[in-house]
């Protein structure tokens, strides 16, 4: 019998999962379906009796925290950043994960960025929080900057309650000022918002003064392939990571975690590539 999995979320549009997703599978010659569901969140409890049909799914938004109530155990990252993006069928059991965090890494890791020292966070919302909370649990100094300064003091204080150590809230405009004041270098910067993404090309969360304090950036939108975040923080002299690694990344994890299967960083940095031009045929947004 043919295994069965799938991407779910509201609206899904030209998600790259199933291209991703197929092809991991392919490489790994675990051969399976894959296919994409959009289910409404309102529809999401009457959905999941179908959803245990298959070996497991992937969980996009709006449906990572409200996903976990109708599963049977959480990983325990999961449970820590509260977010489930990835479900394994164990025998009729939906276990929860979280490879988000995984991705974010192994973004770094292909782009020789370490994660360490000063971690600058642009954002308040999921993937911010991702960023963020990988970076307080390797050590890092993390300033979280949002254009409300509200926003960033809710996620700071959010980070504290799940691992107990704190971080340092600002707001977008005011990151150039902070770090002027107290003589700082941001080691990393990472972009958890929209801004950039396509159509809107054109945005950047930071300006290229500010970039200049920034050793090196990771844009977690990949669509474009180079943000107008990352083309300044090339011309300040930062080293650069896009987001579609990140994509890539959580989606190996995945596949480790339904079927043990590892792939090396040379694969997946070629994936990337393939990836760039799929989403270029779906996007035309590059």
């Amino acid at each position: 019998m043919e295994r069965t999995f799938a991407v779910i979320g509201h609206p899904i549009g030209h998600t790259m999962s199933p291209f991703l997703n197929t092809r991991l599978f392919d490489l790994a010659q675990k051969p399976a379906s894959y296919t994409a569901q959009d289910i409404a969140p309102a529809s999401l409890s009457d959905a999941i009796n179908s959803l245990r049909e298959l070996n497991g799914f992937n969980i996009t938004i709006p449906h990572k925290q409200a996903i976990i109530p109708l599963l049977d155990g959480l990983d325990e990252k999961a449970r820590l950043f509260h977010s489930v993006n990835t479900v394994k069928n164990e025998n009729g059991r939906l276990i929860g994960y979280t490879t988000d965090g995984a991705g974010f890494r192994f973004a770094l890791e292909s782009a020789g960025i370490p994660l360490s020292g000063n971690l600058l966070v642009l954002g308040a919302g999921g993937v911010s929080r991702v960023m963020a909370m990988e970076g307080l649990m390797e050590g890092c100094r993390v300033y979280v900057a949002a254009r409300r300064p509200q926003q960033a003091e809710s996620l700071a204080a959010e980070l504290y309650v799940a691992c107990g150590k704190k971080a340092v809230p600002l707001s977008l405009s005011e990151v150039e000022k902070f770090a002027g004041q107290h003589k700082l270098i941001f080691d990393l910067a990472v972009n958890g918002t929209p801004l950039g993404m396509y159509p809107k090309t054109g945005d950047s969360p930071l300006n290229l003064d500010t970039l200049r304090l920034c050793r090196a950036v990771f844009d977690a939108v990949y669509n474009p392939r180079e943000t107008r975040f990352l083309q300044l923080a090339e011309e300040a002299g930062a080293k650069t990571a896009g987001g579609m690694a990140m994509l890539v990344g959580q989606a190996a994890e995945a596949h480790r975690i339904w079927d043990g299967s590892r792939y090396s960083i040379q694969t997946l940095q070629n994936l990337c590539l393939e990836a760039e031009k799929e989403m270029h045929r779906l996007f035309k947004g590059d």
